[in-house]
């Protein structure tokens, strides 16, 4: 059975950094795209970064770019969201998603919507304080 269940957030002040971590199950990592996303009170979830087979290619939205650092580790058979220069827009619950490849150098870029992965976990707070 495919489960991703994510760990790491909590409470930090505005300019911290916190690293989310999302431990696969049923599954390795290499052979699977994983994203990030993340959902605001009120507000839809959204895309922050995602990761390709193999770790091909490492895609980040326009928001978290140059702040955020994903990366597979594939002997721990996790994938992490390192988060740096935080802001309170960052805050809210950050999911981690997986769907089996394989996939192109460009199927991030062109695969950023909770649509386009099968198999979630259940979120972790992140909060950040001005």
């Amino acid at each position: 059975q495919v489960r991703v269940v994510e760990s790491g957030g909590g409470l930090v002040q505005e300019g911290g950094s916190l690293r989310l971590s999302c431990a696969a199950s049923g599954f390795k990592v290499e052979q699977y795209s994983i994203g990030w996303f993340r959902q605001a009170p009120g507000k839809e979830r959204e895309g922050v970064s995602c990761v390709s087979t193999g770790e091909r290619s490492a895609y980040y939205e326009d928001s978290v770019k140059g702040r955020f650092t994903i990366s597979k580790d594939v002997a721990e058979n996790k994938v992490y969201l390192q988060m740096d220069s935080l802001t309170p827009e960052d805050s809210g619950v950050y999911y981690c998603a997986a769907e089996r490849g394989p996939f192109s150098i460009t199927w991030c870029q062109r695969h950023r919507t909770t649509t386009d992965f099968t198999s979630w976990g259940q979120g972790t707070q992140v909060t950040v304080s001005s």
